[in-house]
């Protein structure tokens, strides 16, 4: 009775093997293919049929990923039109596990004629494609690791592999660096961490009204509570962008349990703000900010970070839950 670990052996087996038949002249050309491409601005376009087809449109998503523009081109539409986007200077990679796929066939010579270069990912060496296309990667197999030999499993696998390390190669060769990628991944906690800026996530200014030093208890309670922020910022008479405190929620509690009830209605803001609280630029990364806040090394957790500009003008309120809505987290 066959196993999962026995398929899933076989399988590494055969990445293993077309890993030691690459010769390296061919993956030096291989790649310089690909970075011409890239340098050039060109496109990069996959095809195959059937279970290939699905293998080319895995790859087509994971170059344009990485930063090289790749889209999948069925074969039987390009030849009925879809050709209309090949340019010259492009490269299409063929996948094919016979090397005899007819629709691929009768593609290559409209390609030539386009000026595309062709690169197979191919199950036979001799075979119709290899012998007609520029250059081609051996991704035989010795068998399917279906027991009947023949559901595509082990050469899908082998071709995955195959474009995949590619892939990688011309990442390192180009130098994408883990900014390129994550300003195409946005949504990803990478793409998040190096594209989310303090400036970002902040609560403007004018969402904020600002209080004086002698603003009192109740328009402190007023401000926080109408802004629904959880603090509220101190202006400079003197210079009306200048931040010289904030109150939160929490220096309010505070207050109330320093200052006996009879004294609360006499309570000014200077008497209740943190006067030097812990700012931050806008044009810091986001989740810099958030280390800053889950500092264990401070006295207590800070829940806002008043934004501050280099002139020390005061722009805005970065809030913990900002950055938590945003989806951020602190690897550990």
């Amino acid at each position: 009775m066959v196993t999962l670990y026995q398929c899933m052996q076989e399988e590494s087996e055969a990445i293993l093997a077309a890993a030691n038949r690459l010769d390296n002249k061919i993956v030096e050309k291989s790649i310089q293919l690909l970075k011409n491409c890239s340098d050039n601005n060109k496109k990069l376009l996959l095809t195959g049929v059937g279970k290939s087809g699905i293998v080319a449109r895995k790859l087509a998503a994971t170059f344009t990923s990485i930063g090289l523009t790749a889209i999948y081109l069925n074969p039987l539409d390009a030849l009925h039109g879809d050709l209309g986007i090949v340019e010259k200077g492009d490269v299409c990679v063929m996948i094919s596990n016979s090397g005899e796929t007819k629709e691929l066939v009768q593609l290559i010579p409209y390609l030539k004629n386009k000026g595309a270069k062709q690169l197979g990912i191919l199950g036979k060496i001799n075979s119709a494609i290899a012998s007609q296309i520029d250059i081609f990667l051996d991704a035989s197999v010795n068998k399917e690791i279906c027991t009947l030999n023949l559901a595509p499993t082990a050469s899908t696998t082998v071709a995955m592999a195959i474009g995949d390390a590619l892939a990688v190669v011309w990442m390192e060769r180009i130098g994408i660096s883990e900014k390129d990628f994550a300003i195409n991944h946005p949504s990803g906690q990478l793409g998040k961490e190096l594209t989310l800026k303090v400036e970002d996530l902040m609560k403007h200014r004018d969402e904020l009204k600002p209080l004086s030093l002698n603003s009192s208890f109740f328009e402190v309670i007023s401000e926080l509570t109408r802004s629904g922020i959880g603090s509220c910022w101190i202006k400079d008479e003197k210079n009306m962008q200048k931040l010289i405190g904030i109150i939160t929620d929490g220096d309010l509690r505070r207050a109330l349990r320093y200052y006996e009830p009879n004294l609360w209605e006499s309570l000014v803001a200077e008497e209740i703000m943190t006067k030097d609280p812990i700012i931050i630029e806008p044009d810091i990364f986001a989740i810099e900010a958030l280390k800053l806040m889950e500092d264990n090394s401070k006295k207590r957790s800070v829940s806002v970070l008043p934004v501050i500009n280099v002139k020390s003008e005061f722009l805005g309120i970065l809030r913990l839950h900002d950055l938590v809505q945003a989806g951020l987290k602190e690897n550990k």
